[in-house]
């Protein structure tokens, strides 16, 4: 005989045929309430992934993975410092900049900005705003030229297109302090969309000495750097940092973009706990499962009583049953889970096309698809969870079991 005995009674018990029809019907219930909320998770937490992972990737498009700053004076020795950095771990690249709050008007239009002075050699180094342009090219700043680069909503905002002029307008100080803004015309070459309203209705781009020139300073104000991995990014610019002597001020990029990753990482974490709760439906109807077998079993756990078998061995067979059901229930979840997250991008296509609706609409959105990125963390945590969930709910029902007397159980046998 399979051994261990509770085990292999436990077995039987499941597969076993005789149960009530309203038995077999809570059991399946059970088994397929886990599975869906196991899949669910998957499907779910993997599509949160992937917005988080697409939202990253826009909002890293024109801002480096870290910056080095002065606190707002000009870095006159920027190429060393530049220098001085090389070499460091994981370092893909670095590029000075010099962001300055300006107002832009054109005729009666006018809208806050970011001006941005880079230097057009080295800003592809640390960002992909090559990929971004829309309208010209990045090489059309060149110094002492006055050109200027606006985001696409920008453009549409002050209504201006390649060839027109724009007024940029800065705080500034006359003779005696008072207020007195400094004003420079700027021709526009170009426009850029990211898909990211932060980038393309706030910033514009300048040539770095033109900045400079508008500012009044030497030099740029900050270095921004782009590391090979994103995620390793805080710990190796803190390694490239330490080069530098003397230090600038660092900021990595989860620190620049708290807000938006700590808002993703709440709205994953409440999911979560949302459709955690269809695994627990399912749970409590493994509880009702058990006590229904147990009631229906108790002639059997009397004789099993009085043939030897220990109250432990009878709560290792109700045990059993409810493992199983969960355990089946958690890897057929895991199955449809992997098989609904891996293939995300063809089946939202396909109910798209055949119910003539739109998820994602481009009309709206910048982003049109669905991503998913699926994460074997997630994975494991969830199954995990539902298989913990699952034996913790077995424990009553089988402590129940294994407290039948024999004598009560068969007295009106």
């Amino acid at each position: 005989m399979f051994q261990p005995l509770p085990v292999f009674v436990g077995l039987r018990y499941s597969l076993a045929r005789e149960h009530s029809f309203f038995v077999s019907f809570i059991t399946w219930v059970s088994l397929l309430g886990v599975a869906v909320g196991v899949a669910a998770l998957i499907t779910v937490l993997s599509v949160m992934n992937g917005f988080e992972a697409e939202l990253r990737g826009r909002l890293l498009s024109l801002s480096a993975h870290a910056t080095l700053t002065s606190g707002g004076s000009g870095i006159t020795d920027w190429q060393a410092k530049i220098a001085e950095l090389q070499g460091s771990a994981g370092l893909e690249g670095a590029a000075p900049f010099l962001d300055t709050d300006a107002m832009l008007s054109r005729q009666s239009s006018m809208s806050g900005a970011i001006v941005r002075g880079i230097d057009p050699e080295s800003e592809p180094k640390v960002s992909s705003i090559d990929d971004a342009m829309r309208e010209g090219k990045l090489s059309d700043l060149k110094p002492g030229s006055n050109r200027i680069i606006l985001g696409r909503m920008l453009a549409y905002q002050l209504q201006v297109g390649a060839g027109d002029t724009v007024v940029v307008m800065i705080p500034g100080n006359a003779a005696g302090g008072a207020f007195a803004p400094r004003l420079q015309e700027f021709q526009v070459v170009g426009t850029f969309e990211v898909g990211l309203q932060e980038h393309d209705s706030v910033l514009a781009l300048i040539h770095l000495s033109d900045a400079e020139a508008l500012r009044g300073l030497q030099g740029p104000t900050g270095i921004r750097l782009k590391f090979d991995d994103v995620l390793e990014a805080p710990r190796l610019s803190r390694i490239a940092a330490a080069r530098l002597n003397p230090p600038l001020k660092l900021r990595d990029w989860t620190e620049e973009n708290e807000a938006y990753f700590r808002a993703i990482r709440i709205e994953k974490t409440m999911m979560g706990l949302i459709l955690m709760l269809i695994v627990a439906v399912a749970v409590f109807n493994i509880v009702a499962t058990l006590v229904m077998v147990v009631n229906d079993k108790r002639t059997d756990i009397a004789i099993l009583r009085t043939l030897g078998l220990s109250p432990r061995g009878v709560l290792a067979v109700f045990m059993t049953q409810g493992v199983l059901i969960g355990w089946i229930g958690a890897a057929l979840g895991v199955g449809l889970g992997l098989a609904l997250a891996l293939n995300v991008d063809v089946i939202v296509p396909f109910l798209e096309a055949n119910f003539g609706f739109h998820i994602m609409d481009p009309d709206v959105y910048y982003i049109s698809g669905i991503p998913s990125e699926l994460h074997p963390q997630d994975v494991v945590r969830i199954a995990v969870a539902a298989l913990l969930l699952t034996l913790i709910a077995t424990v009553y029902p089988a402590l129940q079991a294994s407290r039948t007397q024999p004598a009560d159980a068969l007295r009106y046998e």
